[in-house]
């Protein structure tokens, strides 16, 4: 079962002030760059990351590298929580700050690196509505080169919040519980097995009892959609059921979901963090991990 959506608060005491919600503007953002206990985080991902620009001041969340489990089989896994301790003081984290995260291709993967936040403990962090696109567009400023390293080590430390960030035999679960539903970010081509896979070896389709609901659908140039129309999309998607659990190719932009859903007032979420890159392998037994193809059943 997903966790609970905590309150947001300036609990920490920092200069910052409360957060208006998992989501913040640019203008909001502009207005309190540098103030103390504000940390803001770069999680681009890809190709993305290559272009050097970024926020003054931000430092690189990397996703891609030191962020995910390098034990892991597949790409973008939680690493330990001793890892994610040692990462994020090491970005200068305190556990009394204000996080901001943002990516360069919009909202993508800095949904992701806030959901990693919360599910290790820490809830004040928001998402940059519309990435750098939107801060560029409102002409404020960005630099260029590597940050510089914190002036000291942060002393946050990862306290594990079970139950947002699942394997697959939470989510087999899941899929044979009439409660709740598997909602699938990726494209309905992917979905429905008729794009090919973009990592080698994957099978195509999707688990069955699974919903597609791309997560392009919650976004309007960039930015996530208003409340209402983020609960109309999954309501349109889930029905009336309220446990809703998250899947995509590599659990990036399955927080993409878990971030809209926050925003249209669904409390019982879950990402599952192998996503199709693990559900998807091919398998002595496929029976454990069924896959079908084509559009969604029921």
């Amino acid at each position: 079962m997903g966790g609970e959506t905590q309150a947001y608060g300036d609990e920490g005491g920092t200069a910052v002030g409360a957060l208006p919600g998992p989501l913040v503007s640019a203008q909001w953002l502009a207005a309190r760059l540098g103030a103390p206990g504000l940390r803001v985080f770069d999680a681009s991902v890809g190709a993305h990351r290559g272009s050097g620009t970024r926020i003054a001041g931000a430092r690189f969340f990397d996703i891609d590298g030191a962020l995910s489990d390098p034990a892991a089989p597949v790409p973008h896994t939680m690493p330990t929580a001793a890892r994610f301790t040692e990462e994020m003081r090491a970005l200068g984290l305190n556990g009394t700050d204000t996080v901001v995260v943002y990516d360069a291709a919009g909202i993508y993967s800095s949904a992701r690196a806030r959901w990693m936040l919360r599910a290790m403990g820490f809830d004040r962090a928001a998402v940059l509505d519309g990435g750098l696109p939107a801060w560029t567009a409102a002409g404020l400023p960005v630099t260029r080169g590597a940050p510089e390293p914190p002036a000291a080590p942060g002393d946050f430390t990862a306290r594990p919040r079970p139950g947002l960030l699942v394997g697959a035999v939470e989510v087999a679960a899941a899929l044979a519980d009439p409660e709740a539903v598997v909602l699938d970010a990726r494209t309905r081509g992917r979905f429905e097995g008729t794009e090919p896979e973009p990592r080698a070896g994957l099978r195509g389709g999707h688990m069955p009892g699974a919903v597609s609901l791309p997560f392009g659908r919650l976004q309007h140039d960039g930015r996530m959609r208003a409340p209402g129309e983020l609960r109309a999309a999954f309501a349109d998607a889930a029905g009336d059921r309220e446990r809703l659990y998250f899947s995509c190719g590599s659990g990036v932009t399955a927080c993409v979901l878990a971030l809209g859903a926050e925003l249209a007032g669904y409390r019982d979420l879950t990402v599952y963090d192998g996503s199709w890159s693990e559900w998807g392998l091919p398998i002595a037994d496929p029976a454990d991990r069924p896959v079908v193809t084509g559009p969604a059943r029921g």
